[in-house]
C-alpha cells in the first residue's frame, strides 16, 4: 500500500497531528481545539474547531465520521456524518457535534471528538436516459430488499 503525502497545518504547536493508531486503522482522531472545556447539553448542536488545515490532492476527499467510543459512553456523535472536506477547501476544519444522550457532556480542550478518514472518490458524468436496465428489486423503496 501507498502512503499519500497530505500537507497539514495547525494553528496551535499542541494540537496533535491526525495519526492512525494501529496498522489497520482507516481513521485517525481529531481534537477539540478549545480555549476551555464547553458542555454540549441534551439536544444541543455545535461546530467544534479543530486547529487544523489541510491541503488534499485532486481526486481525494477526507470524511469526518463519529468516535464509537464518545458515541457509546456520552451519547455524542457527528450531526453531519460523514462530514465531507473537499480538495479544494482550505479553510480551518470544525465538527458539528450533537449531544443525543440525556445528559450535559463536557468537552475538554485537546479531546478526542471525531475520526477522519480520506478517500479516493470517482467523479460522474450523468448521461440522461429514458430507460434504466431492469433488477430484481426494480424501483421498490425503503425496505424493499428481501433476505
Amino acid at each position: 500500500m501507498e502512503n499519500l503525502m497530505v500537507s497539514i497545518k495547525t494553528l496551535d504547536p499542541q494540537i496533535p497531528i491526525p495519526y492512525y493508531a494501529s496498522e489497520g486503522a482507516s481513521g485517525m482522531d481529531l481534537h477539540a481545539y478549545l480555549e476551555e472545556a464547553i458542555t454540549l447539553f441534551p439536544g444541543e448542536r455545535r461546530l467544534v474547531r479543530t486547529g487544523l488545515l489541510i491541503e488534499l490532492p485532486l481526486g481525494f476527499e477526507a470524511q469526518i465520521r463519529p468516535r464509537s467510543g464518545l458515541a457509546l459512553k456520552k451519547g455524542v456523535t457527528v450531526l453531519n456524518a460523514p462530514g465531507t472536506i473537499d480538495s479544494d477547501y482550505r479553510g480551518e476544519i470544525g465538527v458539528v457535534l450533537i449531544n443525543h444522550g440525556q445528559e450535559p457532556v463536557g468537552i475538554e480542550p485537546l479531546e478526542r471528538i471525531a475520526q477522519m478518514v480520506v478517500c479516493p472518490y470517482t467523479k460522474v458524468m450523468w448521461k440522461p436516459t429514458n430507460d434504466l436496465s431492469e433488477t430484481q428489486r426494480g424501483s421498490g423503496g425503503f425496505g424493499s430488499t428481501t433476505i
